[in-house]
C-alpha cells in the first residue's frame, strides 16, 4: 500500500525519497546545515526539484559543502563555479555562498557550533504543527522573520524570511509534515 505523503513530492521519485527520509528530521550536524543554507540559497526562484536534481553536482563543486574551503573561494574557482552546467550559474548566489561560509566560520567560533547558533530561533526544538491542508503551511513566522535579521545582520546573503523558513522544515526545526503525512507521527520531531 503506498504511503499517505505531503501532497508537495507530487509521485517525483527524487522528491519523495528527499520527503521521506530528509525533510523536517532535526539537524544538528554544522556541515548538513550549511549544505541546507547553500541548496536553499540557490533555491530562491526556483522550484525545490531543480535543486535536488542538482545535488550531487553542488556537492561535488562545492567541495562536499565544506564551509571552509568554499570561505577561501577566490575569483578562479567562482569563475569555474560559472561555467559549471551541473549548477545553477547564478554569479551572485556564488558569490553569496562563498559570503555565507565565512559568515558561519564567524558564528560558529562565537558560538562554539552553527547548531547552537541556529536552533536559538525556536527554542532549541522542533515546534510541531498540525496542519491539515498544504494551505495552512506558512511561507515565513516570526521565527523566521528573527533568523533572517539576524543571520543577514551576521553578513549572510540570501536569507529572507521565506528562505529560512525553508531551511527550517528542511532541517526539522518546524515539523511541517501535514497530520495525516505518515512522516508526521513517526517521532521525527524529537
Amino acid at each position: 500500500m503506498k504511503p499517505i505523503r505531503c501532497p508537495w513530492p507530487a509521485g517525483k521519485a527524487l522528491d519523495e525519497k528527499y520527503h521521506d527520509e530528509e525533510w523536517g528530521v532535526p539537524l544538528h550536524d554544522d556541515r548538513k546545515l550549511f549544505e541546507f543554507i547553500v541548496l536553499d540559497t540557490f533555491q530562491a526562484g526556483l522550484s525545490w526539484s531543480t535543486i535536488l536534481n542538482k545535488r550531487e553536482n553542488f556537492r561535488e563543486a562545492f567541495d562536499n559543502f565544506d564551509p571552509e574551503k568554499i570561505a577561501r573561494y577566490g575569483e578562479d574557482k567562482i569563475a569555474e563555479l560559472l561555467q559549471n552546467k551541473g549548477i545553477i550559474r547564478n554569479r551572485l548566489k556564488i558569490r553569496a555562498t562563498v559570503t555565507n561560509a565565512q559568515a558561519f566560520l564567524k558564528i560558529r567560533k562565537e558560538y562554539g557550533s552553527f547548531d547552537a547558533f541556529i536552533w536559538q530561533f525556536t527554542g532549541g526544538r522542533p515546534k510541531v504543527n498540525h496542519w491539515k491542508t498544504s494551505d495552512e503551511v506558512p511561507v515565513s513566522t516570526p521565527e523566521s522573520d528573527a533568523m533572517s535579521k539576524a543571520l543577514k545582520a551576521r553578513g549572510f546573503k540570501f536569507v529572507g524570511t521565506t528562505i529560512c523558513y525553508a531551511f527550517m522544515q528542511a532541517a526539522g526545526m518546524v515539523n511541517d509534515h501535514l497530520v495525516r503525512c505518515f512522516r508526521y507521527g513517526e517521532g521525527i520531531s524529537r
